[in-house]
């Protein structure tokens, strides 16, 4: 199969709250400036677009069409659309690449989350049944995900603590952070309970935003004159609804995509990893058998700002970031979704 490259990467700052600008407004900067930095004019230029978003978050049905309005209607492309992550609109314009019907792609998301919500509005991925008629909110079954690691002794406040101290100091080099600064992990312990045992700085902030990425083959990035970043693996793979059947402390979801990724073949000397409570970094990193020596979340990760439908995608983007910069030569990014990380893809990046 043809190897495939990500030549491109621009994301917005993420911020609590977009006020007057919709989602339109908030993608075309972001189109703008990937274009800018592929030196291609328009989505014309691209064989194939595919893009993320939900339609829950705008409570709109269809309301993903409105964003396609950032490309230009006329005249037509080769469009699709992901009701999820962005970094999952990248999974089907790899297959649309291989299978050889494009040697380019535009991929982007993006999410207005601050209008409604969003821990109510997340409840709509539960099984439809039985759980998502509960209205039981993502925060706080992420609260029960970390009560039954404290109950078992897996992990301590301070553990939880640490995370957030190191994803607050590694975001002071981002400037498209949301939070960032030097934070103890005392002082992150001496904050009151929001819904035990996660404190507020254990959870992600509510952010807007959207993110866009290039992606072609090697031959034509080659063609293009432009640094890239080869794309050796992604895989996903998703547990069940049920989260009675499935063991809450452990990501066996995320260990299978790595594994099919091909994460072992060669070190990881950085991981962007999707980790929307702090507990959960600790439940990927484990899964993922990662060692000191890997640089976790050098970029803040979604602690620092979590721009729904767009994240995984940043992730993917940091990971690219730091390789075509010469800073490493081997990374794995990490997306995912659902209740407590139900849905988990990995893309292993290597330098061309």
């Amino acid at each position: 199969m043809k190897e495939i490259a990500i030549v491109g990467f621009q994301q917005s700052n993420s911020v609590s709250d977009a006020g007057a600008v919709n989602e339109v407004e908030m993608i075309m900067p972001v189109l703008s400036r990937v274009f800018q930095q592929v030196g291609i004019n328009n989505a014309q230029d691209v064989g194939f677009v595919c893009s993320g978003s939900c339609d829950y978050l705008q409570g709109a049905a269809f309301a993903f069409v409105a964003g396609v309005d950032a490309l230009g209607a006329v005249p037509p492309i080769k469009e699709s659309h992901v009701e999820m992550d962005a970094a999952w609109a990248l999974y089907e314009s790899i297959l649309k690449i291989r299978m050889g019907h494009a040697d380019s792609a535009l991929i982007y998301g993006f999410g207005k989350s601050s209008p409604g919500e969003l821990p109510i509005v997340m409840s709509q991925q539960l099984d439809p049944y039985y759980l998502a008629p509960l209205w039981v909110d993502s925060i706080s079954l992420a609260a029960l995900q970390a009560r039954l690691m404290l109950d078992q002794g897996l992990i301590t406040e301070r553990d939880m603590a640490e995370v957030v101290s190191r994803s607050r100091r590694n975001a002071r080099n981002n400037p498209h952070a949301q939070l960032a600064g030097d934070v103890a992990p005392d002082d992150v312990l001496a904050q009151e309970m929001y819904l035990s045992p996660l404190r507020k700085a254990d959870i992600c902030p509510v952010s807007d935003g959207a993110s866009a990425m290039i992606i072609a083959t090697v031959e034509k990035a080659k063609e293009w004159g432009l640094p890239y970043a080869i794309i050796s693996g992604i895989d996903h793979c998703i547990e069940t609804h049920n989260l009675g059947m499935r063991d809450l402390t452990d990501s066996v979801s995320t260990r299978t995509a790595a594994k099919r990724a091909g994460m072992g073949a060669g070190p990881v000397e950085v991981a962007e990893l999707y980790a929307p409570f702090s507990h959960q970094e600790i439940i990927l990193r484990r899964a993922l058998g990662l060692s000191d020596e890997t640089s976790i979340n050098p970029s803040g990760g979604v602690l620092a700002g979590n721009m729904m439908m767009a994240s995984g995608l940043s992730r993917i983007g940091e990971v690219f970031n730091r390789i075509v910069s010469g800073e490493v030569q081997r990374g794995i990014a990490h997306a995912t979704s659902g209740p407590c990380l139900q849905h988990n893809l990995v893309t292993v990046l290597e330098k061309a």
